[in-house]
């Protein structure tokens, strides 16, 4: 968790209970703003992704028994 990310939650608790309902309401449409789709990677989940094509460049490859489907 990032720097702002842990002072936001600290801010949020702050809160009465109505307000925190609506920061949370209002950080949805945020992220809905931002990426509609949901198809938009992390810093993390890219670095995954990166990670993963490299194996298999290598010819590495997952079973799909290793996939939490």
């Amino acid at each position: 968790m990032t720097q702002v990310v842990q002072e936001s939650v600290k801010m949020l608790e702050m809160l009465p209970e109505s307000e925190q309902e609506f920061a949370n309401q209002f950080i949805k449409r945020l992220v809905l703003a931002w990426d509609p789709d949901f198809t938009k990677l992390t810093l993390e989940e890219r670095k995954r992704l990166e990670a993963a094509e490299q194996r298999m460049d290598s010819g590495e490859y997952v079973k799909d028994s290793d996939i939490n489907w």
